[in-house]
């Protein structure tokens, strides 16, 4: 899993205008919480928390206390980068990996174990889990390779369907789960539980 640390003007940056520095900044908080105990209640495998910039930041170390997850720094001059490395090393000591990020309150750990299962049954060596705004909320895989992550337009519609396309490049088959929203924009929040808003 992908989170920054929650550095108030530094996180959900689109939402301050309705939220504050310190109120996007919470919300960060509430939804990587959320997200990461999903991680680790799916019980699909160990959960390693990829952190930006680095792990040193309190909330993190928190999260690793409480949860008992894994910390890492994400690596790579940019995210197509961090996520390959992540995937990478992942895939270094196991068959299969997850990625996700912090702003989908849909991802549950039912979501989770479906993703899983649709990467140990059949040929398919990648699952996604689209976003409704034409990204995605999860990339799974058994195998790897760089052009999927490599000049992504990323925080754009077009996320999708260009990995979509770079794997129909490489030959290789997917599976797409059920869609879910993510969190990005002030409209998005009407749809956030009320105990998730700050």
């Amino acid at each position: 899993m992908f989170a920054r640390a929650p550095v108030a003007g530094k996180v959900k940056t689109r939402l301050i205008p309705t939220l504050g520095g310190e109120g996007a900044a919470a919300l960060h908080r509430r939804l990587t919480r959320r997200t990461l105990t999903a991680a680790v209640r799916s019980k699909v495998g160990p959960v390693t928390l990829f952190c930006s910039p680095d792990t040193r930041h309190g909330f993190f170390r928190g999260l690793k206390g409480e949860l008992s997850v894994s910390l890492r720094s994400q690596r790579g001059a940019d995210l197509g980068e961090r996520m390959h490395h992540a995937m990478a090393f992942a895939l270094s000591s196991h068959t299969a990996a997850l990625l996700i990020g912090s702003d989908c309150p849909g991802i549950d750990p039912g979501y989770l174990r479906q993703a899983a299962i649709s990467l140990n049954s059949g040929d398919d060596p990648v699952v996604l889990g689209p976003a409704r705004d034409g990204g995605y909320v999860l990339i799974g895989a058994r195998r790897l390779d760089r052009r999927i992550f490599h000049a992504v337009p990323w925080g754009t519609g077009q996320v999708l369907e260009v990995t979509r396309a770079r794997l129909r490049g490489l030959g290789w088959g997917w599976r797409e789960l059920a869609p879910l929203e993510d969190v990005d924009r002030p409209q998005d929040l009407a749809r956030l539980e009320p105990g998730l808003l700050p």
